[in-house]
């Protein structure tokens, strides 16, 4: 498991995570009430967050991409 995801991507995946969470549990916006938009919201939050933490983007080493210069 090696690091392909660089600093700014990693500060703007963990924004948009943060985003989608507060969104799917605090927004109260009717389009998140229903069950299948806020557990989506939720999921794909939580995966933001933890990519963020962790630096590796399963996704980018599949496609052999890193956002990363020193890694």
């Amino acid at each position: 498991m090696s690091t392909n995801v660089g600093t700014f991507d990693r500060i703007l995946r963990a924004i948009l995570g943060v985003a989608l969470l507060y969104l799917a549990f605090f927004s109260g916006l009717p389009a998140f009430d229903a069950g299948l938009s806020k557990i989506a919201t939720a999921g794909v939050g939580g995966v933001m967050l933890i990519v963020a933490a962790l630096r590796m983007c399963p996704l980018y080493s599949i496609f052999g991409l890193r956002t990363c210069r020193v890694c």
